[in-house]
């Protein structure tokens, strides 16, 4: 509880700094910040992994990125034998139920993975920036040491530009625009939908999860049904 109380203490400080940053910019959007359901313990009990079913949702299409070392390396390679969790995020992201959730939540799974070493073998948890502009390679290493600790596979990427990306937001259905002042300027922010996605060996999509949704119990119990419902 200590840790987890440590890792939400350093998401708040760097979220809600941004936040208020932006009070000015947004004022008319401003609603009373109430914490997503993954930041704190599930009100429910999760279903017995394995006691239900998680349909094919659809190929998780392919795409060209950037490690953090700034090698290219495609998505595909990244799925290949494993059960990923992917998430879209941007460092710079002031919505503590946006982006910070996204990677608050992975650490957590990151964390409960790491008690069980031959599940953490069959996963790799992996983090695409959708702002090429700012957050370069480097950007992502950097980034990676606020979330990544132990020996679980947790990749952060990003891409060479804009026009790399776009295919694969559109593909995912992941809906991504830079914020603009009155005046038609960028003003550093981004508007999104939280979108992360669990993907099966075969590179099949199982579950996308929303902000109400994204919780490090429901994405254990369901990379465990993937693999006690998967055929021999």
């Amino acid at each position: 509880m200590k840790a987890h109380a440590k890792q939400l203490f350093a998401i708040l400080l760097v979220a809600v700094p941004a936040l208020a940053a932006s009070q000015q910019r947004h004022e008319h959007r401003e609603q009373p910040q109430v914490l997503a359901p993954g930041y704190s313990a599930l009100t429910f009990k999760v279903p017995i992994a394995g006691s239900y079913s998680l349909p094919s949702l659809g190929e998780a299409p392919d795409g060209s990125l950037l490690d953090s070392s700034g090698e290219p390396i495609t998505l595909h390679a990244l799925y290949e034998d494993k059960i990923a969790v992917l998430s879209f995020v941007y460092t710079s992201c002031g919505d503590v139920n946006g982006c910070p959730l996204a990677s608050f939540v992975l650490s957590q799974l990151q964390q409960r993975l790491s008690t069980d070493q031959r599940l953490s073998k069959k996963v790799r948890l992996v983090t695409i920036s959708f702002d090429p502009l700012n957050d370069s390679p480097q950007v992502m290493a950097n980034y990676a040491k606020n979330y990544r600790h132990g020996d679980i596979d947790w990749r952060f990427l990003t891409t060479e530009s804009d026009r790399d990306l776009a295919p694969i937001l559109k593909d995912y259905g992941q809906s991504v625009s830079r914020d603009r002042d009155a005046d038609g300027q960028l003003v550093g922010t981004m508007s999104h939908i939280l979108r992360v996605y669990l993907i099966d060996e075969r590179q099949d999509i199982r579950n996308i999860y929303s902000t109400a949704f994204l919780h490090p119990d429901v994405l254990l119990a369901d990379i465990r049904t993937i693999i006690r419902t998967s055929s021999p």
